[in-house]
């Protein structure tokens, strides 16, 4: 068992980086916490940890041996809730983030249903179009749009999206319907963040810049703007979907629409999904 000593510990202060809140978390005293880390250093043979008045940070040997770890206490913890939670019902707390209007519309509802489903569950979410650092902010889940960027993170996907080109038949009458990527240079793109927009031609992706008058970062502004005539959009079928069928906005260029895109559950990869993150993901696989 004397391996398995200090371990713990360790890998809270290297989390923390402080004794005080190792010793707050573990229900023990700071100076136990400093023992056994010391007493960890002690049978290895090396310094993990630079240790000031203001700040505790690990060592290079410190790092590495962080690193397997926190594996090996996932796995430990891993291996306990796939028993204790097999067949109870779900509880705990969620903490997830994701893109501000996507958010808004599509996923707290959902959150919302789920929580009425299963009452031991407590969510925090917190709606930003920023990509936050999931393990620096502790959070178990984030839901991503578009394409995922290489990282360590871990993905599923939970449904697609598909992005259309439209404008208003007011708008297309007075100044025509384009039938070629090169005609968008003659009109008034509506742009959001990008300078550019998203399209397949020959099977080959092409991104082509694109300008106008208004730029916006907000979805619902620009299709308010393309419904009043001021313009063409490209926007996914989350905001344009309901103005499509019912005709206040047509769709153009369908033969360079580019491929679905994917809409994601990203979470940390070393750690394993527990029973209520798995439940959620889920959850929102089947309703989204």
């Amino acid at each position: 068992m004397m391996q398995w000593e200090g371990i713990s510990e360790f890998v809270n202060v290297a989390e923390t980086e402080s004794f005080t809140q190792t010793s707050k978390k573990l229900a023990i005293s700071t100076a136990q916490v400093s023992r056994q880390v010391n007493a960890l250093e002690k049978r290895l043979n090396i310094k993990l940890l630079y240790r000031t008045t203001r700040k505790v940070s690990l060592t290079e040997e410190g790092q590495i041996f962080y690193q397997h770890c926190r594996s090996v206490l996932d796995g430990l913890s891993a291996a306990e809730r796939a028993i204790t939670n097999l067949q109870s019902t779900p509880q705990g707390k969620i903490k997830l983030t994701a893109p501000v209007t996507y958010g808004e519309q599509h996923v707290l509802p959902l959150i919302n249903n789920f929580m009425k489903q299963y009452n031991d569950i407590e969510v925090s979410a917190y709606l930003t179009n920023q990509q936050l650092d999931l393990i620096d902010e502790n959070f178990d889940l984030a839901i991503r749009l578009g394409r995922l960027s290489d990282s360590s993170m871990m993905a599923k996907q939970l449904a697609k999206r598909t992005n259309y080109v439209c404008a208003s038949p007011a708008y297309l009458d007075k100044y025509g319907i384009p039938h070629s990527l090169s005609e968008l240079n003659k009109h008034n793109c509506l742009l959001g963040t990008r300078e550019y927009w998203h399209f397949s031609d020959s099977g080959k992706e092409k991104n082509i810049r694109v300008k106008g008058k208004l730029r916006c970062n907000s979805g619902f502004s620009l299709v308010d703007a393309a419904l009043k005539g001021l313009g063409m959009v490209q926007l996914p079928d989350y905001y344009t979907k309901e103005h499509l069928v019912k005709g206040s906005l047509i769709s153009v260029l369908d033969n360079y629409k580019a491929p679905d895109e994917g809409i994601w559950a990203v979470y940390p990869q070393n750690r394993h999904l527990s029973p209520k993150i798995r439940l959620l993901v889920e959850y929102l696989i089947t309703h989204l």
